[in-house]
Protein backbone atom coordinates (compact mmCIF):
# COMPACT_ATOMS: atom_id res chain seq x y z
CA UNK A 1 0.00 0.00 0.00
CA UNK A 2 0.37 3.64 -0.54
CA UNK A 3 -0.88 6.87 0.54
CA UNK A 4 -2.72 8.46 -1.68
CA UNK A 5 -0.96 11.27 -3.61
CA UNK A 6 -3.07 14.60 -4.40
CA UNK A 7 -3.52 14.67 -7.92
CA UNK A 8 -0.91 16.56 -10.31
CA UNK A 9 -1.46 17.20 -14.19
CA UNK A 10 1.94 16.75 -15.48
CA UNK A 11 3.10 17.35 -19.15
CA UNK A 12 2.62 15.04 -22.08
CA UNK A 13 5.07 17.10 -23.82
CA UNK A 14 8.39 15.69 -24.34
CA UNK A 15 11.23 18.93 -24.87
CA UNK A 16 14.43 19.03 -26.75
CA UNK A 17 15.97 20.87 -25.16
CA UNK A 18 16.21 22.93 -21.60
CA UNK A 19 18.49 24.70 -19.48
CA UNK A 20 18.09 22.13 -16.09
CA UNK A 21 17.25 18.38 -16.03
CA UNK A 22 15.96 16.91 -12.75
CA UNK A 23 16.17 13.30 -12.36
CA UNK A 24 13.88 12.83 -9.86
CA UNK A 25 10.57 13.50 -9.06
CA UNK A 26 10.18 13.81 -5.36
CA UNK A 27 10.35 16.70 -3.01
CA UNK A 28 13.75 17.47 -2.64
CA UNK A 29 13.81 17.70 -7.14
CA UNK A 30 10.27 19.87 -7.01
CA UNK A 31 11.61 22.35 -4.72
CA UNK A 32 14.62 22.45 -7.01
CA UNK A 33 12.78 22.59 -10.13
CA UNK A 34 10.73 25.29 -8.47
CA UNK A 35 13.31 27.57 -7.36
CA UNK A 36 15.13 27.58 -11.06
CA UNK A 37 11.21 28.52 -12.19
CA UNK A 38 10.76 31.10 -10.06
CA UNK A 39 14.00 32.50 -10.81
CA UNK A 40 13.46 32.43 -14.43
CA UNK A 41 15.48 29.26 -15.78
CA UNK A 42 13.86 26.81 -17.80
CA UNK A 43 13.54 23.46 -16.21
CA UNK A 44 12.21 20.11 -16.83
CA UNK A 45 11.33 17.15 -14.32
CA UNK A 46 11.90 13.65 -15.06
CA UNK A 47 10.24 10.95 -12.79
CA UNK A 48 10.26 7.29 -13.97
CA UNK A 49 6.93 6.87 -12.00
CA UNK A 50 4.72 9.25 -10.19
CA UNK A 51 6.22 12.26 -8.48
CA UNK A 52 6.28 11.59 -5.12
CA UNK A 53 5.70 8.09 -5.19
CA UNK A 54 8.35 7.08 -3.05
CA UNK A 55 9.50 8.17 0.16
CA UNK A 56 8.44 11.53 -0.18
CA UNK A 57 5.10 10.89 0.29
CA UNK A 58 5.72 7.70 2.56
CA UNK A 59 7.71 9.64 5.23
CA UNK A 60 6.07 11.19 8.68
CA UNK A 61 5.82 14.93 7.49
CA UNK A 62 8.02 15.73 10.79
CA UNK A 63 10.12 19.36 10.18
CA UNK A 64 12.37 19.02 12.96
CA UNK A 65 15.60 21.08 14.35
CA UNK A 66 15.62 18.67 17.34
CA UNK A 67 18.15 16.38 17.76
CA UNK A 68 19.96 17.01 14.03
CA UNK A 69 23.76 17.49 14.04
CA UNK A 70 24.59 20.73 14.99
CA UNK A 71 26.03 21.46 10.92
CA UNK A 72 22.77 20.40 9.46
CA UNK A 73 20.21 22.58 12.11
CA UNK A 74 20.95 25.98 9.50
CA UNK A 75 19.72 24.03 6.69
CA UNK A 76 16.51 22.78 9.14
CA UNK A 77 16.49 26.47 10.87
CA UNK A 78 16.46 28.07 6.65
CA UNK A 79 13.66 25.63 5.77
CA UNK A 80 11.35 26.69 8.75
CA UNK A 81 11.70 29.68 7.26
CA UNK A 82 10.20 28.22 3.94
CA UNK A 83 7.85 25.99 5.15
CA UNK A 84 6.25 28.77 6.89
CA UNK A 85 5.67 30.70 3.89
CA UNK A 86 4.76 28.06 1.50
CA UNK A 87 1.02 27.66 1.37
CA UNK A 88 1.56 31.58 0.05
CA UNK A 89 4.31 30.40 -2.54
CA UNK A 90 2.01 27.56 -3.91
CA UNK A 91 -1.23 28.86 -3.20
CA UNK A 92 -2.39 25.29 -1.08
CA UNK A 93 -2.73 24.02 1.85
CA UNK A 94 0.96 22.07 2.94
CA UNK A 95 -0.67 21.18 6.26
CA UNK A 96 1.89 22.72 7.40
CA UNK A 97 1.46 23.07 11.32
CA UNK A 98 4.22 24.52 13.83
CA UNK A 99 3.47 22.93 17.00
CA UNK A 100 6.17 21.28 18.39
CA UNK A 101 8.05 18.04 18.92
CA UNK A 102 8.70 16.27 21.58
CA UNK A 103 11.44 13.65 22.31
CA UNK A 104 10.59 11.56 25.51
CA UNK A 105 13.11 9.81 28.09
CA UNK A 106 12.37 6.61 30.33
CA UNK A 107 15.39 6.93 31.57
CA UNK A 108 18.00 9.60 33.00
CA UNK A 109 20.42 7.84 30.14
CA UNK A 110 18.02 8.72 27.78
CA UNK A 111 17.49 12.12 29.05
CA UNK A 112 21.22 12.84 29.09
CA UNK A 113 21.21 12.06 25.15
CA UNK A 114 19.32 14.87 24.73
CA UNK A 115 20.91 17.42 27.70
CA UNK A 116 24.63 16.84 25.31
CA UNK A 117 22.67 17.71 22.60
CA UNK A 118 21.22 20.99 23.56
CA UNK A 119 24.94 21.65 25.02
CA UNK A 120 26.32 21.11 21.89
CA UNK A 121 23.85 23.34 19.64
CA UNK A 122 24.08 26.05 22.39
CA UNK A 123 25.42 28.91 20.11
CA UNK A 124 22.07 28.85 17.91
CA UNK A 125 20.16 30.21 20.08
CA UNK A 126 17.67 27.59 19.85
CA UNK A 127 13.82 27.26 21.23
CA UNK A 128 14.57 23.91 22.37
CA UNK A 129 14.43 23.16 26.41
CA UNK A 130 13.88 20.20 28.77
CA UNK A 131 10.60 19.46 30.24
CA UNK A 132 10.25 17.61 33.50
CA UNK A 133 7.27 14.99 33.69
CA UNK A 134 4.77 17.22 35.46
CA UNK A 135 5.91 19.63 32.12
CA UNK A 136 5.22 16.72 29.75
CA UNK A 137 2.07 15.99 31.41
CA UNK A 138 0.15 19.00 31.17
CA UNK A 139 1.67 19.15 27.80
CA UNK A 140 0.48 15.97 26.39
CA UNK A 141 -2.49 14.75 29.51
CA UNK A 142 -3.66 11.14 29.64
CA UNK A 143 -0.37 9.47 29.88
CA UNK A 144 0.37 6.93 32.14
CA UNK A 145 4.14 6.49 31.88
CA UNK A 146 6.62 7.67 34.77
CA UNK A 147 9.10 10.04 32.01
CA UNK A 148 12.24 11.10 33.27
CA UNK A 149 12.01 13.64 31.22
CA UNK A 150 12.07 15.05 27.60
CA UNK A 151 13.24 17.57 25.30
CA UNK A 152 10.30 19.98 23.27
CA UNK A 153 11.07 22.47 20.40
CA UNK A 154 8.17 24.00 19.99
CA UNK A 155 9.05 25.63 16.39
CA UNK A 156 9.44 22.14 15.00
CA UNK A 157 6.30 21.03 13.33
CA UNK A 158 4.97 19.06 10.67
CA UNK A 159 3.61 19.03 7.22
CA UNK A 160 1.55 16.46 5.12
CA UNK A 161 3.82 14.64 2.62
CA UNK A 162 0.32 13.75 0.37
CA UNK A 163 -0.16 17.50 -0.11
CA UNK A 164 3.08 19.18 0.17
CA UNK A 165 5.05 17.72 -3.34
CA UNK A 166 1.90 18.15 -4.80
CA UNK A 167 1.53 21.58 -4.11
CA UNK A 168 4.92 22.19 -5.05
CA UNK A 169 4.85 20.55 -8.35
CA UNK A 170 1.95 22.58 -9.32
CA UNK A 171 3.52 26.05 -8.09
CA UNK A 172 6.67 25.02 -10.24
CA UNK A 173 4.07 24.35 -13.49
CA UNK A 174 2.56 27.56 -12.96
CA UNK A 175 6.09 29.43 -13.12
CA UNK A 176 7.00 27.50 -16.66
CA UNK A 177 8.53 24.60 -15.27
CA UNK A 178 7.99 21.03 -17.16
CA UNK A 179 7.07 17.71 -14.99
CA UNK A 180 6.98 14.10 -17.19
CA UNK A 181 6.31 10.99 -15.19
CA UNK A 182 6.99 7.62 -16.48
CA UNK A 183 10.06 8.79 -17.58
CA UNK A 184 13.09 6.86 -16.64
CA UNK A 185 16.53 9.20 -17.08
CA UNK A 186 19.09 5.70 -18.48
CA UNK A 187 22.23 7.78 -18.60
CA UNK A 188 23.74 11.51 -19.31
CA UNK A 189 25.58 12.34 -22.64
CA UNK A 190 28.81 14.74 -22.43
CA UNK A 191 30.38 16.97 -24.74
CA UNK A 192 33.99 17.71 -23.74
CA UNK A 193 33.83 16.39 -20.90
CA UNK A 194 30.54 18.23 -19.64
CA UNK A 195 27.45 17.56 -19.44
CA UNK A 196 25.40 18.19 -22.50
CA UNK A 197 21.92 16.18 -21.69
CA UNK A 198 20.23 13.04 -20.70
CA UNK A 199 19.24 9.74 -22.55
CA UNK A 200 15.44 8.84 -21.16
CA UNK A 201 13.65 5.87 -22.62
CA UNK A 202 11.44 8.30 -24.85
CA UNK A 203 14.55 10.35 -26.55
CA UNK A 204 17.78 12.54 -25.81
CA UNK A 205 17.23 16.08 -23.75
CA UNK A 206 19.45 18.29 -24.36
CA UNK A 207 20.69 20.54 -21.35
CA UNK A 208 23.53 22.22 -19.78
CA UNK A 209 23.15 21.27 -16.38
CA UNK A 210 21.81 18.24 -14.47
CA UNK A 211 20.43 17.93 -10.90
CA UNK A 212 20.48 13.96 -9.73
CA UNK A 213 17.52 13.88 -7.00
CA UNK A 214 17.06 10.09 -7.23
CA UNK A 215 16.66 9.02 -3.37
CA UNK A 216 17.53 5.54 -3.19
CA UNK A 217 18.15 4.88 -6.76
CA UNK A 218 20.77 7.83 -7.05
CA UNK A 219 23.84 5.40 -5.75
CA UNK A 220 22.97 3.00 -8.45
CA UNK A 221 22.79 5.90 -11.59
CA UNK A 222 26.04 7.16 -10.43
CA UNK A 223 27.57 3.18 -10.39
CA UNK A 224 27.04 3.05 -13.94
CA UNK A 225 29.16 5.91 -14.94
CA UNK A 226 31.85 4.84 -12.66
CA UNK A 227 31.25 7.25 -9.50
CA UNK A 228 30.49 5.62 -6.17
CA UNK A 229 28.01 7.32 -3.80
CA UNK A 230 27.79 5.22 -0.59
CA UNK A 231 23.65 4.84 0.71
CA UNK A 232 22.32 2.01 2.08
CA UNK A 233 18.89 1.31 2.73
CA UNK A 234 16.14 1.19 5.70
CA UNK A 235 12.28 0.34 5.38
CA UNK A 236 9.88 1.97 7.58
CA UNK A 237 6.83 0.89 8.28
CA UNK A 238 4.00 3.06 9.23
CA UNK A 239 0.14 3.18 10.22
CA UNK A 240 -2.40 5.90 10.33
CA UNK A 241 -5.56 6.02 12.91
CA UNK A 242 -8.77 6.80 11.88
CA UNK A 243 -9.76 10.51 13.60
CA UNK A 244 -9.82 10.78 16.66
CA UNK A 245 -9.28 12.86 20.08
CA UNK A 246 -5.95 12.50 20.75
CA UNK A 247 -3.51 13.85 23.32
CA UNK A 248 -2.29 16.75 21.96
CA UNK A 249 -1.21 18.61 18.48
CA UNK A 250 2.45 18.15 18.80
CA UNK A 251 4.37 15.54 17.28
CA UNK A 252 6.26 13.04 19.86
CA UNK A 253 8.53 10.75 20.06
CA UNK A 254 9.48 7.76 22.51
CA UNK A 255 11.80 5.41 22.73
CA UNK A 256 9.29 2.81 20.90
CA UNK A 257 6.66 4.53 19.13
CA UNK A 258 6.29 8.24 18.04
CA UNK A 259 2.99 9.62 16.71
CA UNK A 260 1.87 12.96 14.97
CA UNK A 261 -1.48 14.33 14.34
CA UNK A 262 -2.75 14.07 10.69
CA UNK A 263 -5.05 16.36 8.54
CA UNK A 264 -7.82 13.96 8.49
CA UNK A 265 -7.85 13.32 12.59
CA UNK A 266 -6.20 10.55 12.95
CA UNK A 267 -2.66 10.00 14.29
CA UNK A 268 0.55 9.04 11.73
CA UNK A 269 1.98 6.12 14.46
CA UNK A 270 5.35 4.13 13.94
CA UNK A 271 7.25 2.59 15.90
CA UNK A 272 10.37 4.37 16.33
CA UNK A 273 13.12 1.81 18.21
CA UNK A 274 13.08 -0.26 14.92
CA UNK A 275 13.81 -0.02 11.39
CA UNK A 276 13.65 -3.30 9.09
CA UNK A 277 17.27 -2.93 7.63
CA UNK A 278 17.91 -5.76 4.08
CA UNK A 279 21.06 -6.73 3.29
CA UNK A 280 22.31 -5.86 -0.21
CA UNK A 281 25.28 -6.42 -1.92
CA UNK A 282 26.01 -2.75 -1.26
CA UNK A 283 26.73 -3.98 2.60
CA UNK A 284 29.56 -5.50 1.12
CA UNK A 285 30.67 -3.07 -1.12
CA UNK A 286 30.34 0.09 1.32
CA UNK A 287 29.61 -1.11 4.61
CA UNK A 288 32.81 -0.77 6.38
CA UNK A 289 31.78 3.15 6.16
CA UNK A 290 28.56 2.54 8.28
CA UNK A 291 30.92 0.86 11.20
CA UNK A 292 30.82 3.04 13.54
CA UNK A 293 27.09 4.15 13.00
CA UNK A 294 26.44 0.12 13.18
CA UNK A 295 27.84 0.47 16.83
CA UNK A 296 25.85 2.95 17.70
CA UNK A 297 22.53 1.99 16.29
CA UNK A 298 22.48 -1.59 16.46
CA UNK A 299 19.77 -1.71 18.96
CA UNK A 300 17.37 -0.08 16.29
CA UNK A 301 17.79 -2.62 13.29
CA UNK A 302 16.06 -5.40 11.98
CA UNK A 303 18.38 -7.01 9.77
CA UNK A 304 17.50 -9.48 7.31
CA UNK A 305 18.56 -11.80 4.49
CA UNK A 306 15.57 -12.56 2.16
CA UNK A 307 13.29 -11.32 -0.70
CA UNK A 308 14.96 -7.81 -1.49
CA UNK A 309 18.40 -9.09 -1.57
CA UNK A 310 17.90 -11.14 -4.40
CA UNK A 311 15.33 -8.83 -5.92
CA UNK A 312 18.05 -6.37 -5.72
CA UNK A 313 20.95 -8.81 -7.30
CA UNK A 314 18.80 -8.98 -10.33
CA UNK A 315 18.94 -5.73 -11.19
CA UNK A 316 21.70 -4.13 -13.73
CA UNK A 317 24.14 -2.33 -12.12
CA UNK A 318 25.54 -1.49 -15.22
CA UNK A 319 23.58 -0.66 -18.58
CA UNK A 320 24.02 1.45 -21.86
CA UNK A 321 21.37 3.46 -23.23
CA UNK A 322 18.38 0.37 -23.04
CA UNK A 323 17.41 -2.16 -20.04
CA UNK A 324 18.04 0.14 -17.04
CA UNK A 325 16.55 -0.71 -13.58
CA UNK A 326 14.53 2.50 -13.51
CA UNK A 327 11.99 1.07 -16.05
CA UNK A 328 11.92 -2.21 -14.19
CA UNK A 329 11.10 -0.82 -11.32
CA UNK A 330 8.99 2.37 -11.50
CA UNK A 331 8.05 2.63 -7.50
CA UNK A 332 9.48 1.02 -4.95
CA UNK A 333 7.14 -0.26 -2.44
CA UNK A 334 8.74 -2.22 0.48
CA UNK A 335 6.60 -4.59 2.24
CA UNK A 336 4.96 -3.73 5.43
CA UNK A 337 6.53 -4.92 8.73
CA UNK A 338 2.93 -5.51 10.47
CA UNK A 339 4.77 -6.46 13.72
CA UNK A 340 6.42 -3.72 14.00
CA UNK A 341 3.24 -1.49 13.36
CA UNK A 342 1.47 -4.03 16.22
CA UNK A 343 4.25 -3.09 18.25
CA UNK A 344 4.08 0.22 17.80
CA UNK A 345 0.09 0.57 18.70
CA UNK A 346 0.92 -1.59 21.92
CA UNK A 347 3.49 0.81 23.17
CA UNK A 348 1.89 4.34 22.33
CA UNK A 349 -1.62 2.56 24.02
CA UNK A 350 0.75 1.42 27.19
CA UNK A 351 1.37 5.02 27.36
CA UNK A 352 -1.56 6.98 26.33
CA UNK A 353 -4.74 4.44 26.83
CA UNK A 354 -6.78 6.77 24.68
CA UNK A 355 -5.14 5.36 21.72
CA UNK A 356 -6.47 1.70 22.92
CA UNK A 357 -9.58 1.36 20.98
CA UNK A 358 -7.70 3.53 17.99
CA UNK A 359 -8.65 1.89 14.89
CA UNK A 360 -5.87 1.44 11.77
CA UNK A 361 -7.25 2.97 8.66
CA UNK A 362 -4.23 2.45 6.13
CA UNK A 363 -1.02 1.40 6.59
CA UNK A 364 2.44 1.50 4.36
CA UNK A 365 6.36 1.25 4.37
CA UNK A 366 8.99 3.58 2.38
CA UNK A 367 12.54 2.84 1.52
CA UNK A 368 14.89 5.21 3.02
CA UNK A 369 18.68 5.99 1.40
CA UNK A 370 21.01 6.65 4.24
CA UNK A 371 24.49 7.54 4.05
CA UNK A 372 27.06 6.68 7.02
CA UNK A 373 27.10 10.03 8.47
CA UNK A 374 23.15 10.20 7.94
CA UNK A 375 24.00 13.87 6.41
CA UNK A 376 22.49 14.48 2.38
CA UNK A 377 25.04 15.56 -0.15
CA UNK A 378 24.07 18.44 -1.88
CA UNK A 379 27.27 19.28 -4.40
CA UNK A 380 28.84 18.74 -7.93
CA UNK A 381 29.96 15.53 -8.29
CA UNK A 382 33.38 15.14 -8.92
CA UNK A 383 34.92 14.71 -12.65
CA UNK A 384 31.24 15.45 -14.38
CA UNK A 385 31.04 19.32 -14.57
CA UNK A 386 27.74 20.25 -14.96
CA UNK A 387 26.24 17.29 -12.69
CA UNK A 388 24.93 18.15 -9.24
CA UNK A 389 23.65 15.28 -6.67
CA UNK A 390 20.97 16.16 -3.90
CA UNK A 391 20.94 12.37 -2.46
CA UNK A 392 20.95 10.94 0.79
CA UNK A 393 18.89 12.77 3.07
CA UNK A 394 18.68 9.55 5.49
CA UNK A 395 15.28 10.17 6.75
CA UNK A 396 15.61 13.93 7.16
CA UNK A 397 14.69 15.01 3.82
CA UNK A 398 10.90 15.80 3.84
CA UNK A 399 11.78 18.28 6.23
CA UNK A 400 14.63 19.90 5.21
CA UNK A 401 13.40 20.12 1.12
CA UNK A 402 12.98 23.47 0.94
CA UNK A 403 15.96 24.78 2.00
CA UNK A 404 17.81 21.62 0.53
CA UNK A 405 15.97 22.31 -3.16
CA UNK A 406 16.77 26.14 -2.53
CA UNK A 407 20.70 25.19 -2.13
CA UNK A 408 20.78 22.45 -5.11
CA UNK A 409 19.50 25.40 -7.19
CA UNK A 410 21.70 27.85 -5.80
CA UNK A 411 24.99 25.22 -6.57
CA UNK A 412 23.88 24.50 -10.18
CA UNK A 413 23.33 28.47 -11.21
CA UNK A 414 26.22 29.68 -9.07
CA UNK A 415 24.28 31.77 -7.07
CA UNK A 416 25.42 32.83 -3.31
CA UNK A 417 24.14 29.73 -1.45
CA UNK A 418 21.24 29.73 1.20
CA UNK A 419 23.18 28.00 4.19
CA UNK A 420 26.95 27.13 4.31
CA UNK A 421 26.96 23.64 1.81
CA UNK A 422 30.46 22.40 3.00
CA UNK A 423 28.92 19.90 5.53
CA UNK A 424 27.15 18.80 2.25
CA UNK A 425 30.13 18.13 0.38
CA UNK A 426 30.50 14.68 -1.61
CA UNK A 427 34.59 14.17 -0.54
CA UNK A 428 33.49 14.01 3.35
CA UNK A 429 33.26 10.06 2.00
Amino acid sequence: MAPTIAPVETSNDFPASTTVVIIGGGIIGLTAALTLAERGVPVTVLEKGRIAGEQSSRNLGWIRKTSRHGEDVPLALASDRLWATMAERTGSDVGYRQSGIMFLSRTPDQLAVHEAWLDSVAALSLDSRLLSAREIDAQVPGGRDDWAGAIFTPSDGYAEPTLASSAIARAAIARGAVIVEHCAVRNITRTGGQVSGVVTERGEIRCDQVLLAGGMWSRRFLGNIGISLPTLPLILSVFRTGAMEGPTNSAVGGPDFSFRKHKDGGFIVTQRGALDAPLTLDHLLVGSKYLSALRAQRGLLRISLGKHFWRDLALPRRWKNGNSPFERVRTLDPPINQMLNRDAHHNLSAAWPVFEKATIEEAWAGMIDITPDSNPVIDAVPGVPGLTLASGFSGHGFGTSPAAGQLAADLIMNNEPIIDPRPYRFGRF
